[in-house]
């Protein structure tokens, strides 16, 4: 079957996320993107080059698949040179499990940006074996294409949700809330947990007045060596790798 212009406008639109909220789908592009997607996400649809399907197609695609040329395929796409193929995939249903956020550790985004940011947290946290990523509601969607890219396949295993941080901080009171600041203390001398809530701010302005008063627990990734002038600050998503890699490193001193 080929593409309609249907599905082709539907695509198109799914770029903004008004429509991939209204629709309830979102794409990913690209044949690694939709290879390490594709068993995690219910699919609705997927559209291809005929070449591509010829080189990667098989029959779970089948009755899912219509074919496009490069200039239908250049209409749909979000980036400036166009895959080979485009899958269309329902959002799943935002399920939070509270033993699971209990018993492990947990990133928390307030307010971050910018997409390749929130796609390089998504694939930390999947490499760390953290299973869950709490978003402030103005963090950026992680539906979007270019987080979706970003995060490499990542966005199978972690689940990310949007919510009030500081609802959700009081809900679950009892655990350790940590968050880098600039004025805080040195992580690689502070007592770190393996469970809890680290929270991540903005790329600018960082963690939000309101929640750094809630935050008992600021770390400081310090620069080096003391004293000697060195960047403004660190890359969020640099911050948050090297933040959660100290986490898991004592998890394994402890042992």
């Amino acid at each position: 079957m080929n593409v309609t212009n249907s599905t082709i406008k539907l695509i198109a639109s799914l770029g903004q996320k008004k429509y991939r909220v209204e629709e309830g789908c979102f794409v990913a592009e690209g044949t690694k993107c939709v290879r390490d997607t594709w068993d995690y996400f219910n699919c609705r649809l997927i559209v291809a080059t005929q070449t591509w399907y010829e080189e990667f197609g098989h029959s779970g695609h089948l009755g899912k698949i219509q074919f496009a040329n490069k200039g239908q395929m250049q209409r749909m796409s979000q980036f400036s040179t166009a895959a080979d193929v485009i899958a269309v995939y329902d959002i799943p249903e935002d399920v939070i499990n509270p033993d699971e956020v209990r018993n492990n550790l947990n990133i928390v985004l307030d307010n971050v940006q910018d997409p390749g940011n929130l796609g390089t947290i998504i694939r930390i946290a999947d490499w760390y074996g953290i299973k869950n990523i709490f978003c402030s509601e103005k963090t950026v969607d992680v539906y979007n294409h270019k987080v979706v890219q970003a995060t490499m396949g990542a966005i199978s295993r972690v689940k990310v949700h949007y919510c009030g941080l500081e609802d959700l901080f009081e809900e679950y009171s009892d655990l350790p809330l940590y968050g880098t600041f600039l004025d805080g203390k040195n992580i690689y001398k502070s007592e770190l947990t393996s469970t809890g809530f680290v929270v991540f701010g903005n790329e600018g302005r960082g963690i939000t007045p309101k929640l750094s008063e809630i935050i008992k627990n600021r770390l400081l990734i310090p620069s080096f060596p003391v004293g000697v002038p060195t960047s403004e600050s660190l890359n969020v998503g640099m911050a948050a790798a090297i933040t959660i890699s100290e986490f898991r490193r004592n998890c394994f001193v402890k042992k």
